[in-house]
């Protein structure tokens, strides 16, 4: 089974642009003078996660993603140091190449760790990218409440080099599917289109240095998990409650540890809501944003 119509055209709809590590796939789409929205993807797929939303929010946004370093359909270099700070350099960059100085955000998965190291970023003074919000779904905001996989976990381990070359379309059909709420786990289909972007330049084998990630997360934990808390930047989290890694159980840790916590719980969604919900998540984000308008008119 090769790759979906769908997917090819998203394929081929991919502007690049060069960064250290390599060519950096990315698109957009919406009205240029529509307020700017940054779709950030997680691990281990890529911006293809929002093509049930895109059209839709890109009626109302100018709409931008790139397929982060060592995902997707952009380079993915074996030895590189995959890093999120990087991920995020990589975002300022793309805005600047487009003339975006100010943006919302709307990530997932190890996209919220890059959107909360920009949000940080704003926090710090003088940023490159002003980030008017942010809202996030499943993921490990707080690094304690994430419950990661097996898989991850042989990856991240001694030999995860070993476990990154035995990965196969199967195995990670079986693993990946488990993660979403059993009334909608992806079909087989969906799960060529998964895989194809995974496998994509031999993507697979690098596994073990992207999943770094869960390192550098509890390095950075009392900076990023702050930035939750910064009233500067409006915030919120949608939570596909049937998530197995960061669902219900990380909800309410983000209720203890976040000061003022907006939490949207999805209770039939699993890890990727986008994807499972898309209805409600663009419900529950739509709301999110028409409150800030109307805060914004009250001021």
């Amino acid at each position: 089974m090769e790759m979906s119509a769908p997917l090819q055209a998203w394929r081929d709809k991919a502007q690049f642009f060069t960064a250290a590590g390599g060519d950096i796939a990315y698109w957009t789409a919406g009205d240029e003078a529509a307020p700017a929205l940054f779709l950030i993807h997680g691990f281990p797929t890529a911006s293809w996660d929002w093509s049930k939303i895109w059209d839709r929010l890109s009626a109302r946004y100018r709409v931008i993603a790139l397929d982060m370093l060592g995902f997707g359909f952009s380079a993915k270099p074996a030895k590189h140091t995959y890093r999120l700070v990087y991920q995020a350099d990589l975002h300022e960059a793309l805005a600047k190449r487009l003339g975006v100085e100010r943006a919302h955000i709307l990530a997932h998965d190890y996209g919220d760790s890059v959107a909360q190291e920009l949000v940080a970023r704003q926090l710090d003074g003088a940023p490159s990218l002003d980030v008017a919000s942010a809202v996030y779904l499943n993921g490990g905001l707080i690094p304690d409440g994430h419950r990661p996989r097996r898989v991850q976990k042989l990856l991240a381990g001694r030999f995860g080099f070993l476990i990154a070359r035995l990965l196969n379309k199967r195995s990670f059909a079986k693993s990946f599917s488990e993660i979403f709420a059993p009334a909608s786990r992806p079909d087989a289909q969906e799960l060529e289109d998964f895989w194809a972007m995974l496998a994509h330049r031999n993507g697979a084998r690098i596994g073990h240095r992207l999943i770094s990630y869960i390192a550098e997360r509890r390095a950075m934990q009392e900076r990023w998990v702050g930035a939750l808390s910064a009233k500067e930047v409006p915030q919120r989290f949608i939570c596909g409650a049937l998530d197995p890694v960061s669902g219900r159980h990380l909800a309410e840790l983000y209720q203890e540890r976040v000061t003022d916590p907006d939490v949207v719980l999805l209770d039939h969604a699993g890890h990727y809501p986008q994807w499972e919900a898309p209805d409600d998540v663009l419900a529950a984000f739509d709301a999110f944003h028409e409150r800030l308008a109307g805060a914004t008119e009250n001021s």
